[in-house]
């Protein structure tokens, strides 16, 4: 009677190996969905390999946990009269050294990424590169994002454009209340708070055009907050694109067209601006500062 219920464990233990291995298929080639575990640049690249790490390191103590808790389950079930069990057991060297070391280890291992991973990619760490940053002012609005140019002297709502292997600097604001600048395939995602200002450097390594969001709840428009990301083949393609925007009859050049341009509004569409007022970035930050 005693091996009656070895295939049953064996069967339980198949069971478990097909559920794990179907989760990790799932996770891995059939979400193509799951955008951000399909990274386009250096530092997306670098935050899945974290993601993925972190999650190999928590799966060596949840499956086993899993996978004992079913078969002691079945082995030490009340009607299983031939197998010795002993709750009252009071110490085990054994069992206390794994329950305790592999935890330790897994952590100790956790907590040296993070530490290094937290230096390494630091949202205000520029990219080293022998190309020369493009930088890309970011205002939060309800319930669009708008992008200037500086050195452009262009600006756009809920479009950028970038050549790949180019560094971008994004210096980043709100008008509101506060936001999360994020281009999941690109990574590190950043808030925008009034009165503030948060730097992120990003890069993209193919061309394409990715799907940028707001992460951070903001009001009722918050949905539709969505804007373009666009990494072109080639500085010129990026040129090309900035002359289209010098053709726009559109001026972004005084404080009262900006506060006009600010009022609520959902799912907005693209917009270019051929001129941008010298500072604009700065003013909006510098409007809360005084309020305080």
């Amino acid at each position: 009677m005693k091996h009656h219920f070895t295939p049953c464990i064996r069967l339980l233990k198949t069971v478990s190996i097909i559920i794990f291995y179907f989760v990790i298929n799932t996770l891995l080639t059939g979400c193509n969905n799951i955008i951000l575990m399909h990274p386009k640049g250096n530092v997306g690249l670098q935050e899945r390999s974290l993601i993925l790490i972190a999650l190999t390191l928590m799966l060596i103590v949840v499956i086993p946990a899993i996978t004992m808790t079913i078969i002691f389950a079945v082995k030490y079930r009340s009607s299983n009269t031939h197998n010795n069990y002993n709750p009252n057991w009071t110490n085990n060297h054994k069992i206390e050294i794994t329950i305790w070391s592999i935890p330790i280890i897994i952590i100790t291992i956790l907590a040296t990424l993070t530490w290094k991973s937290t230096h390494t990619l630091d949202p205000q760490k520029k990219i080293t590169s022998t190309l020369d940053p493009i930088t890309i002012q970011v205002i939060a609005l309800d319930w669009k994002w708008l992008f200037i140019y500086p050195k452009e002297n262009i600006a756009t709502i809920n479009e950028i454009v970038f050549p790949i292997n180019t560094p971008l600097q994004f210096n980043i604001t709100s008008n509101s209340v506060m936001n999360a600048f994020f281009i999941p395939q690109l990574g590190s995602q950043i808030y925008a708070m009034a009165g503030m200002h948060t730097i992120l450097h990003l890069i993209a390594n193919q061309p394409g055009i990715y799907k940028g969001i707001s992460s951070n709840f903001s009001g009722y428009g918050f949905s539709g907050m969505k804007f373009n990301a666009i990494a072109t083949k080639n500085i010129e393609e990026f040129k090309e694109w900035v002359q289209m925007i010098h053709l726009s009859h559109k001026k972004l050049n005084n404080m009262e067209f900006y506060e006009k341009l600010a009022r609520p509004t959902e799912n907005h569409p693209v917009e270019y601006f051929s001129e941008v007022k010298v500072n604009l970035f700065n003013d909006v930050i510098n409007k809360f500062a005084h309020s305080t």
